[in-house]
């Protein structure tokens, strides 16, 4: 990199009493980026963004926000981040307008202004009380509050989480726009799709354990040897599966799809062969060379997302 990243982590760890909740965590993120951090619950991601934001005190390792050392009780770190929890946490009684101001005690006027000319562009009621809100209303307060500061690191947790898609949609847009405009962004999330679509980078966890970092590029290099391969029933898909093993194809059952590994050497012609073969029942749709994250995950931890 030309410049100091935003984001600086070496070797980060943290324990909860028998529990090793962060083995020593390498990361890095530049100005400008938005990196996704993606693992099962338990894995270590909310831990992760707190100790970043100096809320939980780290074990060892060291953490650079913004150039900016992680020390003693992080407020010279927090006067440079947002953070966002996962939590949808709320004082019910205040309007929408109250815990704006609660949330961003400490700012000027100037962020206290620009969220809430963003909470009515999403089209929140900021004079009714928080308990009148739902959880989607909650989030989106949340999250006007985190993208109002005028600072160059935002650390988010589950940040479209309980949103419908239109809303999401709108919060990934802003998110984009805001990296663009030069701010690194850590963002944690169980919505393979939107990571898919604004993420720059990819980090997986497990057990506290940083498994693998991917970029789109080495992500479409996983996908160029699979194939997947949708059929209208389970029993079609079996009888597909049989046809793949004899051809010596590995595949594996995806319910009524069938993810199949094509093998390195040209794995176009080994998808021209296996839909010419005659006894392949036909599928109803083909996708070549996209790995879904879904697929990703499963392969990096042996089993579903959850």
């Amino acid at each position: 990199m030309s410049q100091s990243p935003a984001i600086l982590v070496r070797g980060l760890s943290r324990r909860f009493g028998a529990k090793q909740a962060l083995a020593p965590v390498d990361l890095e993120v530049a100005s400008g980026e938005i990196v996704g951090l993606i693992g099962p619950n338990g894995s270590g991601k909310s831990t992760l963004l707190r100790c970043l934001a100096g809320v939980v005190r780290k074990d060892a390792g060291e953490v650079q926000i913004d150039g900016v050392t992680l020390a003693g009780d992080g407020v010279n770190v927090r006067r440079r981040v947002t953070y966002s929890p996962g939590e949808v946490n709320a004082y019910g009684e205040l309007t929408g307008a109250g815990q704006l101001a609660w949330l961003l005690r400490g700012r000027d006027a100037e962020t206290l202004t620009r969220a809430s000319g963003l909470s009515q562009e999403l089209g929140l009621p900021l004079n009714k009380r928080v308990r009148t809100y739902s959880h989607g209303m909650k989030r989106q307060l949340l999250f006007a509050a985190a993208v109002a500061p005028k600072v160059k690191v935002r650390l988010l947790d589950e940040m479209t989480e309980g949103l419908d898609p239109a809303m999401r949609a709108g919060i990934l847009d802003r998110l984009r726009a805001d990296a663009d405009s030069g701010n690194a962004i850590l963002l944690s999330s169980h919505h393979f799709g939107e990571i898919d679509r604004v993420c720059d980078r990819l980090v997986f966890i497990s057990g506290g354990e940083k498994l693998s970092e991917e970029s789109p590029e080495s992500i479409a290099e996983r996908a160029r040897g699979l194939a997947s391969l949708e059929y209208p029933d389970l029993p079609t898909a079996e009888s597909a599966y049989t046809a793949i093993s004899e051809l010596g194809l590995a595949a594996e059952e995806r319910g009524a799809r069938l993810l199949v590994r094509l093998g390195d050497e040209d794995p176009q012609a080994a998808l021209a062969r296996l839909l010419a073969a005659s006894d392949l029942p036909a599928p109803t749709s083909v996708v070549y060379g996209k790995l879904p994250l879904a697929d990703l995950y499963r392969e990096l931890y042996g089993g579903d997302a959850c």
